[in-house]
């Protein structure tokens, strides 16, 4: 076997851990493709005989690659119009599953994931989801272990104090969806205000682009309201249940157009969070070659 083939061969096992590690650190499939690419390119000019651990020299190729690349998205989200969220990702039956993975990549850990300095994520994705130790991401990051040590102590307390409560059961997910598709295509106000928490929040992402709110909506009748006036003006629209961030979503069409996806973060039955992405550059990568499975 040459070089070539055994640098693709152990870029290969591992792509989906990789694309997964740039999507928890960027929040765009876009973003996390390129440093594939660019993480490939590095790869290929490795001599392998030299190294022990493929895996882990892949994931901190991959992760200097997104923490730079973070680094620059950040300045620019400084000036998103309107609220932001994370580009949604079609995930796999497995990745409900797997608890963990599925609460690292729904909308709402990604939203306190962006509340983080860069190396802060960094840290607390490679530490927390992934499970690296502290030797192998001090040299993804570029810091000492016991520098690496307290910056994940720092990002666990944040991420603790704002993370959104653990998942619900598959049953709950299954009732609480189909109540919300029901409610949402009749235009049911009472059933909607029935199965949002009193507290639940609605995000609208546009991106300046198209229309969508420029503030969060918060409040079960608020938001109840909100969404049964959308849907008067959608007539000519068509719903498909599908699973985007390891959480249950609604696809919303016009012909075979995705024009919106709504993620449902639900805890304890009701659903505390409705994430609207209308931003059409977030909608490219919607389909099944771009599937994040486990």
């Amino acid at each position: 076997m040459t070089g070539t083939d055994r640098a693709t061969e152990a870029f290969v096992a591992h792509r989906n851990l990789l694309f997964t590690v740039a999507y928890e650190l960027l929040g765009s499939a876009a973003d996390a493709e390129d440093v594939l690419q660019e993480t490939w390119l590095r790869w290929v000019g490795v001599d392998l005989d030299t190294v022990q651990d493929h895996r882990a020299y892949l994931v901190r190729i991959a992760s200097r690659q997104a923490l730079q690349r973070l680094r620059t998205l950040g300045r620019r989200r400084e000036s998103y119009v309107g609220p932001w969220l994370p580009e949604p990702l079609l995930t796999a039956p497995d990745v409900a599953e797997d608890v963990e993975l599925a609460d690292s990549v729904s909308m709402a850990m990604m939203l306190v994931l962006e509340t983080l300095k860069p190396t802060e994520r960094a840290v607390f994705v490679l530490r927390e989801v992934f499970g690296l130790e502290y030797d192998e991401i001090a040299q993804a990051v570029d810091k000492k272990p016991d520098a690496v040590r307290q910056i994940a102590h720092r990002a666990r307390s944040h991420v603790a104090a704002r993370r959104p409560r653990g998942p619900v059961s598959a049953d709950e997910t299954r009732d609480a969806l189909q109540a919300f598709q029901r409610a949402v295509t009749t235009g049911d106000l009472q059933g909607l205000v029935d199965i949002l928490a009193p507290d639940v929040v609605f995000l609208g992402d546009g991106g300046g682009v198209v229309q969508a709110l420029p503030r969060p909506v918060v409040g079960a009748d608020k938001v109840a309201r909100l969404l049964a006036l959308a849907v008067e003006n959608l007539t000519e629209a068509s719903f498909e249940i599908t699973q985007i961030n390891g959480q249950p979503a609604l696809l919303l069409r016009f012909t075979t157009e995705v024009d919106t996806v709504t993620v449902l973060h639900l805890e304890n039955g009701k659903i505390t969070g409705v994430y609207a992405v209308r931003n059409p550059a977030k909608l490219g990568h919607l389909t099944d070659e771009n599937l994040l499975t486990r």
